[in-house]
């Protein structure tokens, strides 16, 4: 004997009033923070053909890798907050983790880029006009800033969105890089400067992408979010008046602020009728929404025994 019941709540996710996936409510500042990424980019272009400065033409290299990344969220959004069908009975929501998978690949390549391309400006220094350079690089950091500023609190609530804050974090350091850079160069001379700060921004684009990769694997790979506690929710679960055991039990992501549980509870007989059903699927319910943040529950209540028999009919 089993019963199926879905409960839904949330402790984070969008802002009260949206709906859709986390990252959804984030759409108008994406496209303010890809309308940025496209400007700063053009500039950054423009003054490292003016320069000669590798540490900028780094920077406008990694803007470029932020405008596709930014505009592959967009784009995952869209498809992501798009109904379920009968076949894809959770819609589109995994284009996110997709778009954020990307995004990882995009940014490693542009990182290893930098550092092999600053490793052979260190050997062979080149001439860079570091006043002209700074200017650039402020403009960089201003526009980074603005962009980090309108993503912040979305990048705590869905990986899609912290792709895009991460690569933008990563142009603001290497913006503040390129100008720190240039201003050594004014004042000492030292041309190897712009090259050390492209090293720089290469190493600080490689860690935090590796764990936002690690993030996004353990999505796809179904494992159980990293801030849910399988032994507690165990603990809590069969502690519940008429619980005698518990199997099955799963929690995994579909994608940000979608977390989904389910288990089969193994009840005493007094849970098996139609008012004892009731009682303990609300008490289940109510364990789960007081304690844990997981989006969608589902249980299957079952007598003791019934195990081995499912486990045969699924021979």
């Amino acid at each position: 004997m089993g019963a199926g019941h879905d409960h839904g709540h949330s402790h984070g996710g969008p802002p009260p009033g949206t709906s859709g996936t986390a990252a959804a409510a984030y759409k108008g500042r994406l496209r303010i923070a890809l309308g940025i990424t496209l400007t700063v980019l053009v500039a950054e272009i423009a003054g490292s053909a003016l320069t000669g400065s590798l540490a900028l033409l780094a920077d406008a290299g990694h803007m470029a890798t932020d405008a596709v990344g930014v505009g592959m969220a967009l784009v995952a959004i869209h498809f992501a907050n798009r109904p379920s069908s009968g076949r894809r009975t959770y819609g589109y929501a995994r284009a996110e983790i997709l778009a954020a998978l990307l995004n990882c690949l995009l940014l490693l390549g542009v990182g290893g880029f930098i550092l092999y391309e600053a490793v052979g400006r260190l050997m062979e220094p080149a001439d860079v006009p570091g006043g002209t350079t700074v200017i650039f690089g402020l403009v960089g950091v201003v526009a980074n800033l603005i962009s980090l500023a309108l993503l912040m609190r979305g990048q705590k609530e869905s990986l899609n969105v912290r792709g895009a804050f991460l690569e933008v974090l990563s142009d603001a350091l290497g913006s503040f890089a390129v100008v720190v850079s240039a201003v050594v160069i004014m004042l000492t001379g030292w041309t190897q400067a712009d090259p050390i700060a492209s090293l720089l921004i290469g190493l600080m684009i490689v860690p935090r992408t590796l764990k936002l990769l690690r993030e996004a694997l353990d999505v796809l790979l179904e494992a159980a979010p990293k801030d849910v506690d399988m032994d507690e929710i165990r603990a809590h679960i069969t502690a519940l008046p008429g619980v005698q055991d518990l199997h099955d039990l799963h929690v995994w992501t579909i994608t940000s602020g979608m977390p989904v549980l389910s288990a089969h509870v193994v009840v005493d007989h007094l849970a098996l009728d139609s008012v004892g059903h009731e009682k303990m699927l609300h008490d289940l319910q109510a364990c789960l929404g007081e304690h844990f943040d997981v989006e969608h529950c589902t249980f299957q209540l079952e007598p003791g025994g019934h195990a081995e028999h499912e486990a045969k009919l699924c021979h």
